[in-house]
């Protein structure tokens, strides 16, 4: 793993911290979440650095406390598929803690993000000896297995402008700050990243996008993806 920063998540203290209550650490009971809170060390990463690497024989597992990582894997024709994205509240790297194989994808911050990194022996002396807290990682498992395989059925027979959509609505469902028919997605989401889990080519991504900015659904800034209008995107994602 490369180098972190441990100390406190600049002077925060951890109440101040907000996760989600479909993430693990949102949904744990308080007893529970303090619980797991005090295995491995704080640590603080820059944006861009990359945690674990596809294919390396590393089994440690992070605690997302805050910021956002994406999940990406290698294709045949080596280019860098977005498979997922995790944020504070999420765990990062149970897989090959679990099973002990080398990792499935490489994950890399898209920001400054603060995590816990926990020990393979740690983490698998918590699971075993806490049942609240291992029932919460195996759902928490299963959840990532069912979106992915939700995933791959709603893209059968879709046209690419409705894939884009499903995915964007997706992301904003589970990661965007919503104001009533409005949403933000607060990480740097590329076009190719895009095309990758819409499962399309970047110029067709492209296309749609110009539509959905020229229709008043989305429209983007500096490190951001607005939704404007959300009924409309879930109508084009859905209907």
């Amino acid at each position: 793993m490369t180098n972190a920063v441990n100390g406190r998540a600049g002077g925060r203290p951890r109440e101040a911290w907000a996760w989600p209550v479909e993430s693990l650490l949102g949904a744990l009971p308080a007893a529970a979440r303090d619980r797991l809170l005090t295995l491995g060390a704080l640590a603080r990463y820059p944006p861009g650095r990359v945690l674990m690497r596809e294919a390396e024989e590393t089994t440690f597992v992070l605690i997302l406390l805050d910021g956002v990582i994406k999940v990406t894997g290698r294709t045949h024709d080596h280019r860098d598929a977005l498979l997922a994205v995790r944020m504070g509240g999420d765990l990062v790297g149970e897989f090959a803690a679990v099973d002990g194989r080398p990792r499935a994808a490489t994950v890399t911050t898209c920001g400054q993000v603060v995590t816990r990194v926990v020990s393979r022996g740690d983490f698998l002396n918590c699971t075993r000896h806490d049942p609240g807290i291992a029932q919460a990682v195996n759902e928490s498992i299963i959840s990532k297995l069912r979106v992915a395989t939700t995933q791959r059925i709603d893209f059968t027979g879709c046209d690419a402008p409705t894939r884009l959509a499903r995915v964007l609505y997706q992301i904003t469902m589970t990661y965007g700050e919503r104001a009533g028919a409005r949403a933000v997605i607060r990480w740097p989401i590329t076009q190719p990243e895009l095309a990758t889990l819409a499962g399309t080519a970047e110029p067709t991504v492209q296309k749609a996008l110009r539509r959905l900015r020229t229709e008043g659904v989305v429209s983007t800034g500096y490190r951001t993806f607005r939704i404007e209008n959300l009924p409309e995107l879930r109508r084009l994602a859905f209907d």
